[in-house]
């Protein structure tokens, strides 16, 4: 197991470029929130495992992942395949995913403090790109731009696997069906979300609409094949196949 945090990173940044660790979500930073993480969200990783199979993902797959967080995906994805590279800027989420590395045993998973904007692959094109709830983020703008940088590490036909906070609904409607979400919440989030992390999500962070989401996946160079969106216009997942 590769776990130097160096690679990947692009070390001469430009001043205009979006600092991604401020952007990253207060609650991604915290130590007491990332203990947490795991018994507040299930990534559905052997799911989606299972999913990605009929999709390619097979033993010779190379996979890089970004916002692996405390590694639900990576660990399940990892015995699947020759190699993940798990791309994440919270110190705090790499390090839990370090310690469930190095107690199962897992030696294909290369651990990389990095964001969408920079990280720098090495080795041969990916054959997979996954994340889950990281990109909203990211301000559009910056989403177009790493799904562009995403479609550039992966080889032609290759795989786009995307979850997020995308909102399917009119803009007319979102007062009424953001104020739905939010009542949701419960507690103080101990065990699942609470009111003020989602409305937190909705104010602080960069979600957005699903017609303006999926232009930018075309425009990265993506061919969308699946899209399926949550009954309450919130959640969105997305297979896309690089052109």
């Amino acid at each position: 197991m590769d776990v130097d945090t160096d690679q990947g990173i692009t070390h001469d940044r430009p001043g205009w470029l979006l600092d991604e660790v401020r952007s990253a979500g207060r609650e991604n930073l915290d130590v007491d929130h990332v203990l947490r993480y795991d018994v507040k969200e299930d990534a559905s990783a052997a799911s989606e495992v299972a999913l990605l199979r009929g999709w390619g993902l097979d033993e010779d797959s190379h996979v890089v992942e970004f916002g692996p967080g405390t590694g639900q995906f990576t660990l399940a994805v990892a015995p699947t395949c020759a190699r993940v590279v798990a791309v994440d800027v919270s110190s705090a989420m790499l390090e839990v995913l370090r310690t469930k590395l190095t107690r199962e045993r897992v030696r294909n998973v290369d651990v990389v403090q990095a964001g969408f904007l920079t990280y720098e692959h090495h080795g041969r094109p990916a054959d997979l790109v996954y994340s889950r709830y990281a990109l909203h983020h990211l301000p559009d703008f910056w989403k177009a731009v790493a799904l562009t940088r995403a479609r550039r590490l992966l080889r032609s036909g290759g795989v786009l696997r995307l979850w997020d906070v995308v909102y399917s609904f009119d803009p007319g409607e979102a007062q009424q069906r953001l104020e739905a979400w939010c009542a949701t919440g419960h507690g103080d989030g101990g065990d699942g979300w609470s009111r003020a992390e989602l409305e937190e999500h909705v104010r602080d962070e960069h979600s957005t609409f699903s017609w303006l989401l999926e232009l930018m996946i075309e425009r990265a160079g993506f061919a969308i094949e699946d899209a399926t969106y949550a009954p309450d216009g919130i959640l969105a997942t997305y297979v896309a196949r690089a052109r």
